[in-house]
């Protein structure tokens, strides 16, 4: 398994566009075999920073995700709302390998 860990800059005032555009992506991921951690939004500490996480069984199916995704148009709709609103200026994109606690 392989983890997606993004983080976002999201401007002052524009946390709620940036909510519409992740509760986007939260049905997007699992439409092409992934599984999506969530968003987490500005609370306390710093107020410009948000992150996600989301899960592909392998490098190769993230891949194949991200081939997938170019030409379908929610992805489309999700990107374009997100350059209409600018409602992040950057992020960064890291992977990881989970360890996970074994199952009883």
């Amino acid at each position: 398994m392989i983890t997606c860990y993004l983080r976002y800059e999201v401007p002052l005032g524009k946390v709620a566009e940036f909510e519409a555009y992740g509760a986007m992506w939260l049905d997007l991921v699992p439409r092409f075999g992934g599984i999506h951690h969530g968003y987490f939004l500005p609370s306390e500490g710093d107020s410009d920073v948000a992150l996600a996480m989301f899960s592909f069984p392998s490098l190769a199916a993230y891949e194949q995700y991200r081939k997938d995704a170019e030409n379908d148009p929610d992805v489309q709709k999700a990107i374009d709302f997100a350059k209409q609103t600018r409602c992040f200026t950057r992020y960064e994109r890291s992977f990881f390998r989970p360890l996970l606690p074994n199952k009883a």
